[in-house]
């Protein structure tokens, strides 16, 4: 046999394995990946060369996200016809109603299980600035979105990228059909770009399980196990109770294969990337899948990574009232109320990334006249349970993006189904 016909058979034999390999449903491919990556970290924790995948796999997503979500924001908006429909406002009421729902359930749940917390000054927060106000932390929103173009999308800034976006996409309404058909092919081959990365999520979440298990360990957080029960238990909530609520009233129908169908295929892969920001592809892939269009989730998923933060809004209401209840600080229903209203706006300025609700919760501290030093405290208490907590408040952010853009969607088909004859439900 030759050289050449060896090689040629090398190659067979690796397509073969590759095709087999994607066959596969990619969530039973992931639980693979985190059993292999719980494996190597107990087994081989100095294997530290494993973390890299996950550091890959992220680092992808967040590199290719700004660029998907421009060109399919752009190239939605300039083919879109005259008139019509789609869902944002009331999408983005959804998004509002399920932060505010969600801190008073975390209110609820700490009268109920007041959380004492042991302050530890060895996390060092001497170098985070949190915001000093809402007013601050929507001025900042509000920057967000005249921000140099280019600068947004290097820095990933979603609600700039999301801005210039619309504003492009709505001047190019009367471009040429060869401009749009141009953009409509770029859009397409970033998705595809995507598709391949997304492929890759069995090995980067191996890397990602590793490096938390084999690196952080599980007795750093014996200590503060009621808190993160309070914490992981309250989102839990939200997400298997609260959510399925909301989902019937818009669809009604029995609202869990929807909400499981994203916790499932969105919840799981941002539970280890920890960030809503690199989870926009994933939640664009669901989005399709499920058959919404394309006009609608295309703005509503970065935007939802924005501004729809309902684990946010849980952490900072928790964490604060915890501090309160530490402090013996009497917080009465009123300003617990207050406080609600407060953590819903403040987690709509949250950043997209691993642990940016922390920052704000010297912000809702405040509200009870805590100091900043000890508010500091917090976020460090929040960081050391940050590795269970910022996973579950990250997949029920991003999980939540798909549901309520379903659930617009779907209230719409039902109150008005000749608009969607021809989409595929």
């Amino acid at each position: 046999m030759s050289a050449n016909e060896v090689m040629k058979n090398f190659l067979n034999s690796i397509i073969s394995i590759v095709n087999k390999w994607n066959s596969i449903s990619l969530i039973k491919r992931i639980i693979c990946g985190l059993i292999i990556g719980i494996i190597l970290a107990l087994v081989v924790p100095q294997a530290s060369a494993i973390s890299i995948l996950g550091s890959l796999f992220v680092g992808a997503l967040r590199g290719v996200a700004p660029i998907l979500v421009f060109f399919l924001v752009m190239s939605a908006l300039c083919q879109m016809s005259k008139g019509q429909k789609t869902n944002m406002t009331f999408i983005a009421v959804l998004y509002m109603l399920g932060n505010l729902l969600a801190a008073l359930c975390a209110v609820l749940a700490s009268y109920v299980f007041p959380v004492a917390l042991t302050f530890s000054k060895s996390t060092n927060t001497g170098d985070i600035a949190p915001p000093s106000g809402v007013t601050e932390v929507l001025t900042n929103l509000l920057m967000n979105l005249v921000a140099n173009p280019v600068d947004a999308l290097v820095n990933a800034n979603y609600i700039g990228i999301l801005a210039w976006a619309i504003i492009f996409g709505l001047a190019l309404k009367k471009a040429s059909d060869g401009t749009k058909r141009a953009l409509d092919n770029i859009s397409d081959a970033v998705a595809q770009a995507v598709q391949w990365i997304i492929n890759c999520a069995p090995f980067g979440i191996m890397g990602l399980i590793f490096t938390t298990i084999s690196e952080q360990g599980l007795d750093v957080l014996l200590g503060y196990g009621r808190l993160i029960l309070v914490l992981v238990g309250t989102m839990f909530f939200v997400a298997l109770i609260v959510n399925p609520i909301v989902t019937f009233l818009c669809t009604r129908k029995n609202p869990f294969p929807l909400v499981f169908t994203c916790l499932k295929d969105s919840g799981i892969t941002a539970f280890f990337t920890r960030s809503s920001a690199a989870n926009i592809p994933v939640n664009m892939g669901l989005c399709k899948k499920l058959g919404l269009n394309e006009d609608t989730y295309s703005i509503s998923i970065p935007l939802g990574a924005t501004v729809n933060m309902a684990g946010a809004a849980v952490t900072i209401s928790t964490m604060a009232l915890a501090a309160a209840y530490t402090l013996d600080i009497r917080v009465d229903f009123l300003t617990a109320i207050i406080l609600c209203v407060l953590s819903a706006l403040s987690a709509a300025g949250a950043s997209g990334v691993a642990g940016g609700s922390l920052l704000l919760i010297p912000l809702a501290c405040s509200l009870f006249g805590i100091p900043n030093e000890i508010a500091m405290q917090v976020v460090g208490v929040g960081f050391i349970v940050g590795v269970i907590q910022d996973s579950c408040e990250t997949a029920l952010n991003s999980s939540t993006d798909v549901l309520y853009t379903a659930c617009a969607e779907f209230r719409d088909r039902r109150k008005h189904p000749e608009l969607y004859k021809n989409i595929v439900k």
